[in-house]
């Protein structure tokens, strides 16, 4: 059953009726949308190579020996900035201060008990 229902509004109240209407319906199609607006550029093997200070050939030799993430789509190879961030970052080495805090915190664990600590 439709209902039909006039209102008499001066023009300046339905102008902001409407913009507020608009206003309230763009902020809220705002929140919903997910960001994709800028998707994650992938690397050529040249720019693998300048991004990791590498040849051309050392890069092809360790994606032979599968030793660095990589794509492939047909003949091509392309390369994540954010996977070969964390490549790079894979192989970083722990500071003395590091290391004692982990010795530390595995001989806490190990320790039983009812053992009392050596003096």
């Amino acid at each position: 059953m439709n209902k039909t229902v006039f209102i008499s509004l001066p023009i300046e109240d339905l102008q902001t009726v409407i913009i507020d209407c608009v206003n309230s319906c763009l902020l809220n199609n705002k929140q919903t949308q997910t960001p994709t607006d800028h998707p994650e550029q992938l690397f050529t093997i040249q720019k693998a190579s300048e991004f990791l200070s590498l040849s051309v050939p050392t890069i092809y030799g360790k994606v032979s020996r599968k030793e660095i993430p990589f794509m492939k789509k047909g003949k091509r190879l392309y390369f994540s900035p954010t996977e070969l961030m964390d490549y790079l970052k894979g192989d970083r080495k722990k500071s003395q201060e590091e290391i004692i805090k982990e010795v530390d915190s595995f001989l806490v664990k190990k320790k039983k008990p009812n053992q009392k600590p050596k003096k």
